[in-house]
């Protein structure tokens, strides 16, 4: 009796449920799932008989990465009975589209459609001498790893996630260049002066520059001379500097060092000089040996520094001149004073002459500058038989008294001067006393050669 009742308030109150419930009496249900489920109007047809014991009175909802929670008056079990009422939700890293809440109404249909789309994040982009690898592309929960190129680090988050707003985490990094580039020098070296130098000519490679970044080096710089210059004697560094493209910087630097090979120290011998050329006594200096006036070398003129620091040859030394006028001609005389000697030849027709006397007190004063210039003086004096030749206190014979004056035209009657160079040619004559002055003047600028010379500024002037 009471299943009867029942079922004739079914009856009654059933075209009135949509109505209660709030969904239209007409209505649209799932065509299929490439349709997303997409409410559309339709045709109802209704069925005579509503059956609220089928469980399949609706399609069994399916939702792809997600799932539909649903309830039904006929119990937990039942999923599309009639008037079941089903939420569906997505799974994670998935957004639902759609409706959320759906229920199974009498045309046989849902009330409504969603499905689940896949949350992506945008793309990053691409680092500067970097790169970055992703876990799962760019979906949900996908962590991407920076790395950078070598020679690069890293500034800024290594790592970034896909959130589920859609969004990476955190911020883009970059990749810096802060490692300095490396630069090796060629090795330290050491070089021998070259003979009679005190420098030596010094080459090397350039350094080997690489930098640890892609960018390269834009710039390397010496501080010091270039390979291939002239270095005096010592040491010297070399200092050479680079920088890359982020303008870090690296340095290195070698010793250059120069040795001059020496020998020892020459000393003058007693009356004489040295004239050395470069350092004086560095590998190929020569040293050539002069005497005071009066004086003669007796050895070798010149030696030479040697690579073993000896000099060559033994020392010479300045013996006193000893001119033999026990001779028969004057080319015999002569030849004791070529390239030796300047002569100064004077001539008076008898001593008590006034030039003569006034001429020969100025060379009495004028004798050391005479030794210094390496002047000899001859006279000839007086005429006929009382005639003498000299050489300070030698007497010179008639014959060759005689070939002196045919030989330079030598007068025996008036005063007369003849300045003769060392290879015996006649260079001036001077009728009239002539000072040291002039005379000094004159032979220091045409009869000494500028080596001469310049030993001459170097004595000590005669006091």
């Amino acid at each position: 009796m009471a299943q009867r009742v029942f079922v004739l308030l079914i009856q009654v109150l059933l075209p009135a449920v949509p109505q209660v419930l709030g969904y239209p009496y007409e209505g649209s249900g799932f065509y299929d799932q490439s349709s997303y489920n997409e409410v559309l109007p339709d045709v109802i047809h209704h069925s005579s008989v509503l059956d609220y014991r089928n469980p399949n009175w609706c399609y069994t909802l399916s939702v792809s990465n997600g799932e539909s929670s649903c309830y039904s008056p006929r119990g937990g079990s039942y999923r599309s009975t009639l008037g079941t009422r089903c939420e569906l939700s997505c799974d994670h890293g998935y957004r639902l589209i759609g409706r959320r809440f759906v229920q199974c109404l009498p045309n046989r249909r849902w009330s409504g459609s969603g499905y689940c789309h896949q949350i992506r994040c945008p793309v990053l982009p691409a680092v500067a001498h970097g790169l970055y690898k992703c876990t799962l592309s760019v979906a949900v929960d996908s962590r991407c790893d920076y790395t950078c190129a070598p020679g690069y680090q890293l500034e800024g988050d290594r790592s970034r996630t896909c959130l589920e707003e859609a969004r990476w985490s955190g911020t883009e990094p970059i990749c810096v260049d802060n490692d300095p580039p490396k630069i090796r020098c060629p090795p330290s070296r050491v070089k021998l002066a070259e003979p009679g130098s005190l420098t030596a000519k010094v080459f090397w490679e350039a350094p080997l520059v690489k930098d640890t970044a892609e960018a390269g080096v834009t710039d390397l710089m010496l501080k010091g001379p270039e390979s291939g210059s002239e270095f005096p004697e010592g040491e010297h560094v070399i200092r050479y500097k680079v920088y890359d493209q982020a303008r870090n910087k690296a340095a290195c630097k070698f010793i250059v060092r120069v040795e001059v090979r020496r020998c020892p120290v020459l000393k003058a011998p007693l009356h004489g000089y040295l004239t050395c050329s470069s350092g004086g006594n560095n590998f190929g200096a020569d040293c050539e040996y002069s005497c005071e006036g009066g004086y003669e070398l007796r050895g070798i003129r010149s030696r030479v520094c040697q690579l073993n620091k000896n000099w060559a040859g033994a020392a010479p030394e300045c013996v006193m001149i000893e001119i033999n006028t026990n001779v028969n001609s004057a080319a015999a005389l002569l030849d004791q004073f070529y390239e030796r000697r300047i002569l100064l030849i004077i001539s008076t027709p008898d001593i008590a002459n006034q030039y003569y006397k006034l001429q020969n007190i100025m060379l009495q004063r004028a004798t050391c500058g005479l030794d210094l210039r390496q002047v000899t003086v001859i006279e000839l004096l007086g005429q006929d038989q009382r005639e003498v030749g000299r050489i300070k206190e030698k007497n010179l014979s008639s014959e060759v008294i005689e070939q002196l004056r045919q030989g330079f035209l030598i007068s025996r009657t008036y005063f007369s001067i003849v300045l003769v160079d060392k290879h015996g040619v006649d260079r001036e004559r001077y009728i009239d006393p002539v000072t040291s002055n002039e005379l000094f003047s004159y032979i220091d600028t045409y009869l000494l050669s500028p080596k001469e010379r310049e030993q001459l500024e170097d004595r000590d002037l005669c006091s």
